[in-house]
């Protein structure tokens, strides 16, 4: 209105009478007619310009409710991807701290905490006696598989033993459980362990519980929300954020076995093991298992995709162990070099064959070098068991060894490892 004002008062002032011999009541008459091209007119197109503008911006959302009082414009458009590319859409991240409270109140009542007890024997002797055991601890985490009571979490929690040269610690001697928000523990039972994998299954006496809810581990993509879920140092229900890093990372631990696990920096401590990583809807899509640590490594954390562990998770609680194919034999890598100094073939060279093993059934010897699996050039013993581990128990496979310089296919019948 008050450029409407001001342009009336331009237009006013304007108006020129073409001759100064008007008389009063004709100037009165052109002073009428500027006022209404002056004012009127202008104020009527303001009036039809502005009906115009508000109900354009009336179309457009999220104008209109800034008009309408809410002057924080947010997007919250939901991600469009393409899964054959892996590409998104850019979406706003102005909910993402929502986003991380959904999630974290999603799963934390099916994390729980673990305490595992062990008995310590030093190695030393003093004046020839034997000192006494003693006691120390461990603590993990877990997570809630069933309503009644089953948990899921990291062999090497429950199964830790070892000897050095100056002390032996033994298997757990009790395992104990501490649920979201309850102080209780609750003594738990090992159902199930298998080191190849590092999964174990416990169980404590209660029904009830807050079972955790699964997520596809083969659809996550690289730079998505991951949250870490665990109890680190002790100190229970702790969540740490970040995005996955990789995917189908192959990483090999410190006593030389292989994982293709899910990388991450969500800060993973001693203690979040077992736990969970979920997305942002706070489904599980990993076991925290391990992180990398030292002079100038930072945010290099791994979890076991969850797609592995259903079948595995399957085993160890019907049958305490896992089954696998066996065929019962102990090799050695042999290169070009070794193959070469020995007067031997590139393979895997046979240094034992078990008794009644599935090797020794099948003729396999001491001192044969395999070199063919189903078809499949060897050279690793890695090779052997990928080919090994893609049957099952009764199956049949073809080696092929070499034998005093002579080539001999055989028929394995895969037994059950022991």
């Amino acid at each position: 209105m008050e450029e409407n004002n001001e342009e009336k008062q331009s237009n006013f002032k304007t108006v020129k009478n073409p001759s100064n011999v008007k008389t009063v009541k004709e100037k009165k008459e052109k002073t009428s007619l500027g006022f209404g091209r002056g004012f009127l007119v202008p104020f009527i197109s303001g009036v039809l310009g502005c009906s115009v503008v508000i109900g354009t911006c009336f179309g457009v959302p999220s104008i209109r409710e800034y008009l309408l009082g809410n002057s924080k414009l947010s997007s919250n458009n939901t991600s469009s991807s393409n899964l054959s590319t892996g590409y998104v859409n850019q979406n706003s991240l102005s909910n993402y701290s929502d986003t991380s409270v959904f999630a974290a109140n999603k799963i934390l009542p099916s994390i729980v905490g673990i305490k595992v007890e062990y008995n310590v024997n030093s190695m030393f002797s003093m004046f020839g006696r034997q000192s006494q055991p003693s006691t120390a601890t461990a603590t993990g985490s877990g997570i809630i598989i069933s309503e009644d009571g089953y948990i899921l979490t990291n062999n090497h929690i429950v199964a830790t033993s070892s000897s050095e040269s100056y002390y032996e610690v033994s298997e757990a001697t009790k395992v104990t459980v501490t649920l979201f928000n309850d102080e209780t523990e609750y003594e738990a039972k090992i159902v199930g362990k298998d080191e190849q994998t590092d999964l174990a299954v416990i169980k404590i006496e209660k029904s009830g519980l807050s079972k955790a809810e699964f997520a596809d581990s083969d659809s996550i993509k690289v730079g998505e929300f991951a949250m870490a879920v665990g109890n680190p140092l002790g100190m229970q229900s702790s969540v740490t954020c970040g995005i996955i890093s990789a995917v189908n990372r192959e990483v090999t631990d410190s006593e030389g076995k292989k994982f293709t696990l899910i990388q991450t920096d969500a800060s993973i401590n001693s203690g979040n093991s077992g736990g969970a990583l979920v997305n942002s809807e706070g489904k599980v899509i990993g076991i925290n298992t391990l992180k990398l640590s030292g002079t100038g490594i930072e945010g290099m954390g791994f979890a076991i995709p969850i797609n592995s562990t259903t079948d595995i998770t399957s085993q160890l609680i019907q049958y305490s162990k896992v089954k696998r194919p066996y065929i019962g034999i102990t090799g050695l890598d042999l290169n070009e070099q070794m193959a070469k100094t020995y007067k031997l073939v590139v393979g895997v060279y046979v240094k034992s064959v078990e008794d009644f093993s599935a090797a020794e059934k099948a003729g396999i010897k001491a001192g044969d070098v395999i070199v063919e699996a189903e078809g499949k050039k060897i050279t690793k013993m890695d090779e052997l068991n990928e080919i090994k581990n893609s049957h099952k128990i009764g199956d049949e496979i073809k080696i092929k060894v070499n034998r005093n310089g002579e080539e001999k296919e055989l028929t394995v019948t895969l037994g059950e490892q022991p």
